[in-house]
């Protein structure tokens, strides 16, 4: 039997993590032609995937110490190796399949901190390019911008991520006084969170919502010095959560008034999906993918420009029948995207490379 093996340790990372348990978990269920070997933490990885195999790999991502480990702990014998990331075992001979969700590091190098990062994903998508049998991007848009980091490739496959059906069958809390709109992300400044903030604060007094932030307030605080020096009336109009789970992350989003994204960078973008399947209107930034993944059931503005950001959030949140059409075509937007059908496209990418 021909042996996959793949590279799972950052299962546990936001966006990436997500990608990986959705995808994987679906593949060891299906009926394979085919044997997986998991790359990661066993501690991590043997509740998930109990009947896989799994050798223990721990290192860091970016780093000498993960090259050579993928030399000293993967088997001589396999027949493809599969990278859910760009960081590739660059010494391997084998057949390799790489997914490629964007090209942050090399598309906005001005917030890629250390030149030593930006100059291991230089070497990283430079060995892609010339080692990849083939390659799986997760949107158009970073197809596009695979052509101009790595040149034209027809092995260049798009599939789209899914959506959780869980997402779809949540009941919103009828009896939920406050109104609020969201925002979930964590501190990395492409995220935005310092301009919504501002946006906000210009039309605060013109809507009723509060401003609820999913992620550590420690976190954002010790990430941006003027998110840290907000004054206190415009406090008492935001929420930092802290660390929600999952079932909390799902009744935030599914009881906000509406998602904010104002992203300047998404290779996919699954967060406005993920609120549209249960309902909840998107207002959303223009920039990268996320146009192609939300279509028309959504609000745009320019993530850059401020006074764009209040203005579509003041006219959208104080128009009923707007937010009323934009739940509407989110939900028909979202049930676009499964995860099943990500699935299938995948085994069958692996599967030819396993002929």
């Amino acid at each position: 039997m021909k042996k996959l093996i793949v590279d799972a340790r950052m299962i546990d990372s936001s966006g990436i993590g997500t990608y990986i348990e959705n995808v994987l978990s679906r593949i060891v269920n299906n009926k394979l032609n085919f044997k997986i070997i998991l790359l990661g933490e066993k501690e991590k990885l043997a509740h998930k995937f109990p009947e896989v195999e799994i050798i223990e790999c721990s290192s860091s991502i970016y780093g000498v110490k993960e090259q050579l480990d993928f030399i000293k702990k993967t088997p001589k014998e396999y027949d493809l190796f599969w990278s859910p990331h760009y960081n590739i075992p660059i010494f391997s001979r084998k057949k390799l399949l790489v997914t490629i969700h964007d090209f942050f590091h090399l598309d906005m190098p001005e917030f890629v901190q250390g030149f030593e990062k930006k100059l291991y994903a230089r070497l990283m998508f430079n060995r892609v390019s010339k080692r990849a049998n083939e390659i799986i991007t997760v949107s158009h848009f970073s197809k596009n911008q695979s052509v101009v980091h790595l040149g034209e490739n027809n092995n260049v496959n798009v599939i789209y991520n899914g959506v959780d059906q869980k997402w779809f069958h949540l009941e919103k809390d009828k009896s939920q006084e406050k109104t609020y709109i969201l925002f979930v992300g964590n501190v990395k400044p492409h995220k935005n969170l310092k301009n919504l903030i501002k946006a906000y604060e210009l039309i605060k007094n013109d809507i009723v919502e509060d401003l609820v932030i999913v992620g550590k307030k420690e976190g954002f605080i010790t990430g941006d010095s003027y998110i840290s020096s907000l004054n206190n009336d415009l406090l008492k109009r935001i929420t930092f959560t802290g660390y929600v789970s999952d079932a909390e992350l799902k009744s935030w989003v599914c009881n906000a008034k509406a998602l904010v994204f104002p992203s300047i960078y998404e290779g996919f973008g699954l967060p406005p999906l993920e609120a549209m399947a249960c309902g909840t209107p998107v207002i959303t930034s223009d920039a990268a993918s996320l146009p192609e993944v939300c279509k028309d059931a959504a609000i745009y503005f320019d993530p850059y420009n401020i006074e764009d950001i209040a203005e579509k959030l003041r006219s959208t949140l104080n128009n009923e029948e707007l937010l009323t059409l934009l739940s509407t075509k989110g939900k028909k937007q979202a049930t676009k995207f499964t995860w099943e059908d990500s699935v299938n496209k995948h085994v069958e990418v692996i599967e030819r490379l396993l002929k």
